[in-house]
């Protein structure tokens, strides 16, 4: 084991990323300050209280935009000023802040940018390590339900054989993760980053989960193979057959010769095309990046509309009648973190350099899973997903949960994980 993982003793310094306005409070041992740029730093997240100060001042100062002459064209007038209301009011960042503080936390320097990530041991020692990547519009708040049913399974109606090490690292340009200041970080460069960061604190054999961009992740791991990358899991496929793929893009009929289930989610992903904020940070992320820095109601309607299913699960949770475990406070934790560290910008761009990447090509042949969830933007036939997952060991279709599944159904998506990883327990 690392000298990371034997917890070495710590002693306090204190940081300011001026960038952001941010002070992070940061621990280190002398020995992890002497590993220079690879080494593990333990963190605490503290927002000066300026910033929260000056965003109350921003909330109260809001313009509004008039209402909608259609309940379709966007985040709705009264569901954002109830969200206004109360952010300038009655949240309270500190009661996250104090949450996230009391998780294990950390930051390493990963192809010269700060990575930020949380990092949970079970107690049964021979765990298996799990790295999960969130996605977009969404963070590490995604994340933070699962984080007991996978530690402890036996408190949620696990076995204790089913346990995970977690690791949950927020992506460049998210949250407390750096903003990268170069081109370039691509999904294919995240994957190579959590390899490293996985080996970094020396588990040799791990598996990846990932929904929304986490999903490419684990695709474009499932390509590069790594050492050690015993397996992915998904609840969202991004690569399509090809002509199926080019029908949707022209325009065209679907495809001869599919199948029923297979003709049904040609439908669902051509309705859904095209997607304004997949269009607009693909193609311009400064654009829309200046607006979403300068004002805390623009970013909180740009986040909040994702897609139909999601949108009705946060607007039911902000008028105060919650669907499910989204809260009105969970919405707020992740905004808020995306306003405090100024990210709202530098995670837009990360459509463009998806969309400059190279396509993953081929099959993935590492043992895969795949879950399906009913409230996802389409939902996926096993065809579809053994086309890009060769060696497709669990597939499932459950009865509840959206896109962001671990957020909205956390114990049913960790019992998801836990199936999908069990056949390779024994290799880890």
């Amino acid at each position: 084991m690392s000298e990371y993982a034997s917890h070495p003793t710590r002693r306090d310094v204190m940081a300011t990323t001026a960038t952001v306005g941010l002070a992070l409070s940061l621990s280190a041992s002398p020995a992890l300050a002497a590993a220079g740029s690879s080494a593990i730093r333990p963190f605490r997240a503290n927002v000066p209280q300026s910033v929260l100060d000056d965003l109350r001042r921003r909330l109260l100062a809001t313009r509004w935009a008039d209402r909608e002459t259609d309940p379709a064209q966007g985040t709705q007038l009264e569901t954002i000023q109830t969200l206004g209301r109360y952010w300038a009011t009655a949240y309270d960042w500190r009661r996250f802040e104090a949450k996230l503080n009391m998780l294990p936390q950390f930051m390493t320097e990963i192809d010269g940018l700060d990575i930020h990530f949380i990092h949970v041991r079970a107690k049964r020692e021979n765990a298996l390590p799990l790295i999960v990547t969130h996605g977009w519009p969404g963070s590490i708040v995604e994340q933070l339900k699962i984080i007991a049913p996978l530690t402890d399974p036996t408190a949620h109606g696990g076995s204790a054989s089913d346990a995970f090490h977690v690791v949950i690292p927020s992506m460049p340009g998210y949250g407390f993760s750096g903003r990268p200041t170069e081109t370039g970080w691509n999904p294919d460069r995240i994957g190579r980053a959590w390899d490293e960061l996985m080996k970094r604190l020396g588990y040799a054999r791990y598996v990846h989960q990932g929904g929304d961009w986490g999903a490419r992740v684990s695709e474009v791991m499932g390509h590069q193979a790594p050492e050690g990358l015993l397996g992915v899991h998904s609840n969202l496929l991004l690569t399509f057959p090809p002509e199926t793929t080019r029908a949707i893009g022209a325009g065209d009929p679907a495809p001869a010769g599919l199948s029923e289930a297979e003709l049904a989610t040609f439908n669902q992903r051509k309705m859904i095309q095209p997607i304004g904020y997949f269009i607009e940070q693909a193609r311009r992320p400064q654009t829309i990046g200046n607006a979403l820095a300068d004002s805390p109601i623009g970013l909180a309607s740009w986040l909040m509309d994702h897609d139909p299913h999601t949108y009705a699960l946060l607007a039911a949770a902000v008028a105060g009648r919650p669907d499910g475990a989204i809260t009105r406070d969970d919405i707020l934790d992740n905004i808020t973190l995306y306003w405090v560290t100024n990210t709202g910008t530098s995670a837009a761009r990360l459509y463009w350099e998806a969309g400059r990447a190279a396509p993953p090509m081929g099959k993935v042949m590492i043992p895969a899973g795949y879950t399906v969830f009913p409230g996802e933007l389409y939902q996926v036939p096993r065809s579809w997903v053994e086309n890009v997952y060769g060696n497709l060991i669990y597939y499932n279709q459950v009865d509840r949960g959206g896109h962001f599944a671990a957020w909205e159904e956390p114990e049913l998506f960790a019992s998801e994980v836990r199936a999908a990883f069990r056949p390779l327990r024994s290799a880890a």
